[in-house]
């Protein structure tokens, strides 16, 4: 890991690469902690997950979700659009309803199998939204994660091993 809190991955942080006349800063200096991440995700109500479709085009939707042990976990019924389509494909992207104060990550959704973890996720959820969601759960394992709150200043991007 280099500069940062990540406790349950192998990271590599660093600057977003885009076209130069973004602004983004060459240094360190102001680049966020994992934190900001965590508690940002933390505390939010609602989601917006992007799935593609059997014929490869883009589904966009919003979810609840908890984080839990540094990842989103969320869930659907076995025939919503956006289970089916990451069944087929498991690549997804997981962003915050914040365009300001952001945080998008993309990975892969796993289905939850763990028991233990799946009274967790329902024991957080009950707190979170006042009912227990049930399976099935899916964590989004973040390959790459974007977070800023002040850009292009603290542009920040987490890369997975």
């Amino acid at each position: 890991m280099v500069g940062n809190d990540v406790s349950e991955y192998d990271a590599h942080r660093s600057r977003p690469v885009t076209e130069e006349s973004y602004g983004i800063p060459d240094d360190e200096g102001e680049m966020l902690s994992w934190t900001f991440v965590r508690d940002a995700m933390a505390e939010d109500q609602n989601y917006w997950l992007c799935t593609t479709r059997p014929d490869g085009h883009p589904h966009v939707r919003p979810v609840w979700g908890v984080w839990v042990d540094d990842a989103l976990h969320c869930g659907g019924g076995e025939r919503t659009r956006w289970v089916r389509n990451i069944q087929a494909d498991s690549r997804i992207v997981a962003h915050r309803e914040s365009g300001e104060a952001v945080v998008i990550i993309e990975g892969v959704a796993e289905r939850v199998t763990d028991t233990d973890l799946e009274e967790r996720l329902d024991t957080a959820y009950q707190g979170k939204y006042g009912i227990q969601h049930g399976t099935p759960f899916f964590t989004v394992r973040p390959k790459t994660v974007f977070a800023w709150s002040d850009y292009p200043n603290d542009a920040t991007r987490w890369e997975f091993g």
